[in-house]
C-alpha cells in the first residue's frame, strides 16, 4: 500500500486522524493532514481505507505497491 495526500485539498476535518491515528495526524496551526507514514503495515490497511473513504475533500489516495524483491 502506498499513500499520498493532497494537503492543498484538505479541509482539516480531522476524520483521517481520528480513523487511522498511526498513519495520519493534523498540523497544529491549521489542522491540515500530515502523513506519518506513506507505507503503513498491512494490519492498518482497513483503517487507512476507512480514513480515505470518510475524507470529505477526497484528499487521500491509496495505491497498491509491491516492494522489490531481491533475486
Amino acid at each position: 500500500m502506498k499513500i499520498t495526500v493532497e494537503q492543498d485539498k484538505c479541509v482539516a476535518a480531522g476524520q483521517c486522524a481520528a480513523t487511522a491515528p498511526d498513519v495520519f495526524d493534523q498540523r497544529e496551526e491549521d489542522g491540515v493532514v500530515v502523513l506519518l507514514t506513506d507505507d503503513p503495515p498491512a494490519e492498518l490497511a482497513d483503517d487507512v481505507r476507512d480514513a480515505a473513504a470518510v475524507c470529505p475533500a477526497l484528499a487521500i489516495h491509496i495505491a497498491h505497491w509491491t516492494p522489490r524483491t531481491t533475486p
